[in-house]
């Protein structure tokens, strides 16, 4: 499965758990993708089982996506695998490295939120949480 793939099953998956439908458009908009490359998605994931294409609830000319069941299984053994790979990786840090990692890593938030404030688009909240509470752990 393919990063896009990935992405258009997650949003596909939050937005049923909020109790809410999913157009093409929507999905499109999310993704940044055309209209075309959005058919070749949904297409493909209808093929492997992933999604499946219903009649909207209250247009009966449109239809919605949804995720299938399988689907929703499979992200999460694969982000579950992920995520314990990321973890291993991260523990596996000296001190010194975890804050050099995390040097560059503010850094380059700072860079990229520094081009969204130029362009006067609002910064997303920055988790400065999780990075202040490991910097202090390797400071002592």
């Amino acid at each position: 499965m393919g990063e896009t793939d990935l992405l258009a099953i997650r949003y596909l998956l939050k937005r049923e758990g909020e109790g809410r439908s999913v157009s093409p458009k929507d999905l499109a908009a999310h993704l940044g993708i055309s209209s075309a490359s959005t058919t070749v998605l949904i297409d493909r994931l209808v093929r492997s089982g992933h999604v499946e294409r219903r009649p909207h609830p209250t247009d009966r000319r449109a239809l919605v996506i949804a995720p299938t069941i399988a689907s929703d299984d499979e992200v999460r053994a694969t982000l579950g695998d992920m995520h314990r790979r990321m973890i291993q990786v991260a523990e596996g840090l000296e001190p010194d490295q975890a804050v050099a990692v995390l040097d560059f890593l503010g850094a380059m938030r700072e860079a990229v939120d520094s081009v969204r404030d130029a362009h006067g688009e609002e910064a997303p909240a920055a988790p400065v949480t999780a990075i202040d509470s490991v910097r202090s752990a390797t400071a002592g």
